[in-house]
């Protein structure tokens, strides 16, 4: 005899986490399994020798849902902001120089030629549309802009959101707002501001009260992300099974007795145990999603076969203040390829969050590897150590061996939204319409940042809660 659960989630990361708890909030009956042996994913915080560290994502943009997510776990008063006006770097010509972060600021700067800020002032008078083929970060700023703007500020930055290549990176899937801005308007400037004034427009039409917007600000917890994991892991009690690893998704035989579309065999320790589900959410790696509906839709799994995932490497050194010769006031430095330098970027983590570092210590969280040097993350921990540290100390003036060093590889880090990922994603979302009541949710899909993951999750939870509430509605009447 199967058990039955109305909703199974296969991955207890963020986005199965999230969808499981707001699933149960609805009064749905859910069961998220993970077949590590904590939930969370990349999200792990971790305090050692005084040293507070981030083994994954140092921290998150604020958005209006994880701030209601926060109060409703009774967690919101854990959230802690960065300094709001906390500069970021760019390492150019072995010097660090703010990045300029409004446009006076951007056009008084002397980081950018003439040639380049004319290219945006020129934007705001364009009226060409993007070109039908799907196309990559790079080409696209250097169509609308300079290569000059690409070497120095987008593609550090996407190396920094998606440790990703620009050469390969696909506008329209890794930012969709820029490309359909450009497309309506043939100006992203004025394209961005018809799609605030239609939002507005519509949602006053709708007699929806204007909401209030989440200040942009860069957050975490006291005691680091995992707060927010550990928080909607307690919420779902015996409904998160850990250690428990998800072995088949079928169809039931035609004819079976009792509810559910699909049977999910589960395995831990080595036991297997069969539950059937109406629903099942798969917030698994692409790898692992193609797997497991291989059996279900076998254009699903061959449409998620080719997403290619950036190996990262999150390396964490720890200073004696007095041995670190450069004021570390910000958030830390991206890097240019053209620089020539293997590390992506790094994070001042004790100059943006109190309680990083021991009294008299800075903790700095740099990365390797990505996309474009993914050989970077092959290096061992003694090799990635060393690497960095080399890198940093004449940046920084650091004048001493790191006194503390922890090393984290994630040799599949971070999907990547490269060329042609919008068009596989439209061929899931065709097939997903055979498989009734299979849903995904994932870092692959909006985008891989905490935020758009907690949204998606929502989305998904809501649209699940809505089909139980027209089928319950449809069987009364």
């Amino acid at each position: 005899m199967s058990t039955h659960v109305p909703v199974v989630i296969a991955g207890a990361g963020i986005s199965g986490l999230v969808c499981g708890y707001a699933l149960r909030k609805a009064g749905v009956g859910v069961l998220v399994v993970e077949g590590a042996a904590r939930p969370g994913g990349l999200i792990r915080s971790e305090r050692r020798d005084g040293y507070l560290l981030e083994m994954g994502p140092q921290s998150f943009s604020g958005t209006a849902q994880i701030r209601t997510l926060c109060r409703e776990l009774g967690i919101e008063q854990e959230l802690v902001e960065a300094p709001a006006r906390a500069p970021r770097f760019l390492l150019l010509d072995g010097q660090l120089r703010a990045v300029p972060l409004s446009p006076p600021a951007f056009f008084a700067s002397s980081l950018f030629s003439a040639k380049t800020k004319w290219a945006l002032v020129r934007d705001v008078f364009a009226h060409h549309p993007p070109p039908e083929p799907d196309e990559s970060m790079a080409d696209f700023t250097r169509r609308k802009f300079s290569e000059e703007l690409l070497d120095k500020l987008v593609g550090p930055f996407v190396s920094g959101i998606y440790a990703g290549d620009p050469e390969k990176l696909s506008l329209r899937a890794a930012f969709p707002q820029v490309h359909e801005a450009e497309k309506a308007a043939g100006s992203i400037i004025r394209g961005m501001l018809r799609a605030v004034k239609a939002k507005r427009k519509a949602a006053a039409a709708n007699g929806a009260a204007p909401q209030k917007r989440e200040r942009p600000t860069l957050q975490t917890f006291r005691e680091g992300n995992e707060t927010l994991v550990q928080a909607l892991a307690a919420n779902l009690g015996a409904a998160l099974r850990t250690g428990t690893s998800v072995k088949e998704i079928r169809r039931r035989d035609e004819g079976a007795t009792g509810a559910g579309r699909y049977v999910v065999a589960l395995e831990r320790d080595g036991q297997r145990e069969e539950i059937t589900a109406e629903h099942v959410v798969l917030a698994t790696p692409t790898d692992v999603t193609g797997r497991l509906l291989s059996g279900l839709s076998k254009e699903v799994a061959t449409a998620l076969a080719p997403v290619e995932h950036a190996p990262v490497a999150v390396v964490s050194l720890g200073y004696a203040q007095a041995a670190v010769g450069r004021e570390l006031n910000g958030f830390g430095f991206l890097i240019p390829r053209s620089a020539k330098v293997r590390t992506l970027g790094t994070v001042w983590n004790s100059s943006l969050f109190a309680g990083r570092a021991p009294s008299g210590h800075v903790l700095l969280t740099s990365f390797a590897g990505g996309a474009s040097d993914a050989a970077a993350t092959t290096l061992g921990e003694v090799g990635l150590r060393e690497l960095v540290h080399a890198e940093l100390a004449p940046i920084l003036k650091i004048a001493s061996a790191p006194a503390f060093a922890s090393v984290t590889v994630y040799p599949r880090a971070l999907p990547q939204y490269n060329l042609g990922h919008a068009a596989r994603l439209a061929s899931v979302q065709a097939a997903l319409v055979e498989l009734p009541g299979v849903f995904l949710a994932g870092n692959y899909l909006r985008g891989p940042a905490i935020g758009a993951c907690v949204e998606q999750a929502l989305g998904v939870a809501e649209e699940i809660g809505g089909q139980i509430g027209r089928t319950a509605t449809a069987t009364r009447n």
